[in-house]
């Protein structure tokens, strides 16, 4: 069986100031780019392009349980009861996923959903008196229980919308991981940087997380579209699955990218470019590349391979996002398990 294609979760579309029905409009052509290019591992559009609603950390936090938010001047700040703008996000977390439901009611495959990791929350949300979560032990361990418990009412609704998918995959984006261990998250005077996270508690947070979906019945995996991506750590947090961005990826990577695939684990690579670039990649250049980093690693094709772009495709064009998928596709399908 030929490796699998998916894109990161983004896509183009929408706008804070367009109205409620342009906005549908927009995300409903997104699911059906996402179903049709991608028939076999569909995913759950985003589209940030909606506003602070839409975005990687406002979904996050529609998720969360038990904790309100709110939108301030100067981003998300948790609160003692949930603002207008976070009930938005939840509304809309719930209008995307009534949208693709009636899109996937024939779907049989592997289906898969993106939320915003607790380290990622950590370093861009703040607490009720300012200054991000990330400064505060209490505060990042209570954001990441509410993730964790959040994540088990997910998991279940898109289990219970989706009834043909033969596995649900959570992918939980840690953009920032790498830079709130190598302590490069700025204070909120922007004069310092807040202390470097250990990894064993940058690891215990992640374990929460990645049980949590597993306990519910899905696949936890870790995207992470920075230098440096601790695969090892995610690994052994929990993630059974990890996806990167191959122009990113560092020689010091290679052996632990190397043991996920030999564990069997889902490994997503980034091969497509996220925006047009010149010249246009071909689905033989493509396929060319993914197999000589294969062979570098000493590695055979598989069926748990998984070919995306390299990152979310917000910022590109809707010619070249729907372009971008159909190439991932056509690249996966060459790559013989």
């Amino acid at each position: 069986m030929s490796a699998l294609a998916t894109g990161i979760g983004s896509m183009p579309g929408g706008g804070a100031l367009a109205n409620e029905a342009d906005n549908a409009r927009d995300f409903g052509e997104a699911v059906r780019v996402v179903v049709g290019e991608l028939p076999d591992l569909v995913h759950l559009p985003e589209l940030p392009g909606r506003g602070a609603a839409a975005t990687m950390t406002g979904r996050g936090l529609a998720v969360v349980s038990g904790l309100g938010a709110d939108l301030q001047p100067a981003g998300w700040r948790l609160t003692d009861h949930s603002g207008i703008d976070h009930r938005r996000a939840r509304s809309l977390l719930s209008q995307d996923l009534d949208a693709i439901e009636e899109q996937v009611q024939d779907f049989t495959g592997v289906f898969k959903v993106q939320v915003a990791g607790p380290w990622t929350l950590a370093a861009t949300v703040e607490k009720p008196r300012g200054d991000k979560v990330l400064s505060d032990h209490g505060a990042r361990r209570e954001l990441a229980e509410a993730l964790a418990e959040g994540l088990r009412d997910h998991v279940a609704d898109v289990r219970r919308r989706v009834p043909g998918a033969t596995e649900i995959l959570v992918q939980v984006d840690e953009p920032a991981l790498p830079a709130v261990l190598a302590a490069q998250i700025p204070t909120a005077s922007g004069w310092g940087k807040h202390r470097a996270v250990h990894p064993p508690e940058a690891s215990g947070a992640l374990e929460q997380v990645m049980a949590a979906i597993a306990g519910a019945g899905a696949t936890p995996i870790v995207h992470c579209c920075a230098p440096d991506v601790p695969i090892a750590l995610l690994r052994g947090a929990g993630a059974r699955g990890i996806s990167i961005d191959l122009d990113l990826l560092v020689p010091g990577s290679y052996d632990a990218l190397a043991e996920a695939v030999e564990a069997g684990d889902r490994v997503l690579l980034g091969a497509v470019p996220s925006l047009v670039p010149n010249p246009r990649p071909t689905e033989g250049s493509v396929s060319e590349r993914l197999l000589r980093l294969l062979d570098m690693l000493g590695l055979e094709p598989t069926d748990r391979l998984v070919v995306t772009p390299s990152c979310g495709l917000a910022g590109a064009d809707p010619a070249w996002a729907r372009a971008a998928l159909e190439l991932s596709r056509k690249s996966a399908a060459n790559l013989d398990g």
